[in-house]
């Protein structure tokens, strides 16, 4: 009976560590990417938050060894580590104390003392059900009430307030109905991921369109939305895994883009030496591609040429004044300073006036346009002609051979040709001017 009941004694061991376990790995399978008010992360036990898929996992770092502790998330597999976002970027912590939990339904990061470092800092009429955090898979960070998962209802999300990274799904732009203005802040410096010198973000005068900016100073111009693209942008363009999307309703005035297979990643950043990339990561990549990037050339950057020229590669120098213009100052001119740009020949007489087609242009800067999306080509040149002030017109939206109407009054500034991008620019000419 002895060695029966020593059977039994294994059998039953055994078989309570195999619950045990179970239990444990489902538990973890479970809530892997959920944070509860009773539970929090803190440094020192090294949890993370994993997001369903393993693509993305939040947690506490530091880029060396001597840097201060930051919340963060950062793609969970690649063999290089990639930050995507960062929770207290000017706030770090100082030394190896700090937790993230759910306090007064805020997820709050405590510091030496239990001081507050960073808090998501959400105003809650009443009283609702628990509040809980999670990783969603798409790399989103949201703070809901645990009975409700309701995208639209979400307390707070990370996606509303980027660092350096566009994500798939995150948009870039205004959300009319709060104010919120999203926008891209690039690192200090490589390993600094406090606020840098660079943002990329969206004017929505008339026609919107982002702006690289180092401080409060232009670096590059987007150019407008054309119903497929960002025209400034023609090596964003849309491919077999990755859909773009522009929204422009009384709600919101945004960006995003998406992936349509997941297997490729994707991420529009702007890195600390003020370039904006388009990087992807194939599934047998080992580092980032760079898809493109921008400024490169003389012509991407912000009002090369001056007033009434436009940029081109594929001349010697890049500047060129418009048919119908002359160099404003031709010593200047002359010694490659473009910037007082060019003027025009003859006065416009408004009666009699006719217009160049310019092929594959960016757009001039349009912050000061008129747009009517209503009507289409000619009655857009009708409306240029019948004010004496009228500059120049073109398409709002390329897509079915053209629609929307674009009209500028004034100075025709950032204007450059691509070599088989861009759009058609009609620009006004006196009558002597037309060839």
């Amino acid at each position: 009976m002895k060695g029966v009941r020593k059977t039994y004694d294994n059998s039953y061991t055994l078989s309570f560590l195999l619950v045990f376990f179970v239990l444990i790995l489902f538990r973890r399978a479970f809530s892997v990417n959920t944070l509860s008010s009773t539970e929090s992360l803190t440094i020192s036990n090294n949890r993370t938050l994993v997001s369903p898929g393993d693509v993305f996992e939040l947690g506490f770092f530091r880029t060396n060894s001597s840097s201060p502790w930051y919340l963060g998330i950062w793609y969970k597999k690649l063999s290089e580590r990639t930050y995507v976002w960062v929770a207290n970027r000017d706030n770090p912590l100082s030394n190896s104390i700090g937790s993230l939990k759910i306090l007064g339904n805020n997820l709050v990061l405590l510091g030496h003392s239990n001081k507050s470092v960073w808090s998501t800092n959400v105003s809650r009429g009443y009283e609702r059900s628990p509040v809980v955090a999670e990783l969603l898979a798409n790399g989103n960070f949201v703070m809901r009430d645990s009975s409700n998962n309701n995208a639209s209802q979400f307390l707070w999300q990370s996606f509303n307030y980027p660092t350096d990274t566009l994500l798939p799904e995150m948009k870039l732009g205004y959300d009319l109905k709060t104010g919120l203005n999203r926008f891209l802040t690039s690192w200090r410096s490589y390993d600094d991921p406090s606020s840098g010198d660079f943002l990329y973000k969206l004017e929505t005068r008339r026609l919107p369109e982002f702006y690289l900016m180092q401080g409060d100073v232009r670096e590059h111009r987007s150019g407008p939305w054309n119903g497929i693209q960002f025209i400034g942008i023609p090596e964003d363009q849309k491919s077999s895994y990755m859909m773009y999307n522009f929204t422009e309703n009384s709600e919101e005035v945004a960006y995003t883009f998406l992936m349509t297979n997941n297997s490729f990643y994707s991420r529009l950043t702007i890195n600390s030496e003020g370039y904006l990339e388009r990087l992807t990561w194939a599934p047998s990549s080992v580092v980032w591609n760079v898809f493109w990037s921008s400024p490169i050339h003389q012509c991407d950057m912000y009002r090369t040429c001056g007033p009434y020229s436009y940029c081109d590669v594929n001349t010697s120098p890049v500047c060129n004044c418009i048919q119908g213009f002359r160099p404003k100052n031709r010593q200047q001119w002359d010694l490659r300073i473009p910037t007082s740009g060019c003027i025009r020949r003859t006065r416009l007489g408004c009666s009699g006036d006719g217009f160049t087609r310019m092929k594959n242009m960016k757009l001039p800067e349009t912050t000061m346009a008129i747009v009517d999306r209503s009507i289409g080509l000619k009655e857009c040149e009708k409306r240029c002609l019948s004010d004496c002030n009228c500059t120049a017109f073109a398409n709002a939206d390329i897509r079915n051979r053209g629609t929307g109407c674009v009209i500028w009054t004034g100075e025709l500034e950032d204007i450059r040709t691509y070599f088989a991008d861009g759009q058609d620019l009609y620009v006004r000419l006196a009558a002597a001017d037309l060839v």
